[in-house]
């Protein structure tokens, strides 16, 4: 399991090296470079899933996003 992630900007290409959280999904980061804040390409369950270089913890574990996936509540 990955704990660490390479979370890439769209916006200008800044790339920092971010701690997952293994208990919950993060839906926003702001870039440390531009201040865009990124949020998940729809479908994604969190911006580790859409612009990191590893997916979150959840979905590593095999579990998906959406409707009682790695986001749901209670899991």
């Amino acid at each position: 399991m990955h704990l660490e992630s390479v979370l890439t900007c769209p916006q200008c290409g800044f790339a920092s090296r971010e701690a997952m959280p293994t208990d919950a999904c993060q839906f926003f980061h702001e870039c440390a470079q531009c201040k865009t804040v990124l949020r998940p390409l729809p479908g994604d369950c969190c911006v580790f899933c859409s612009y990191g270089s590893v997916p979150c913890p959840p979905v590593q574990a095999g579990r998906r996003a959406g409707a009682g996936g790695c986001c749901a509540a209670g899991e």
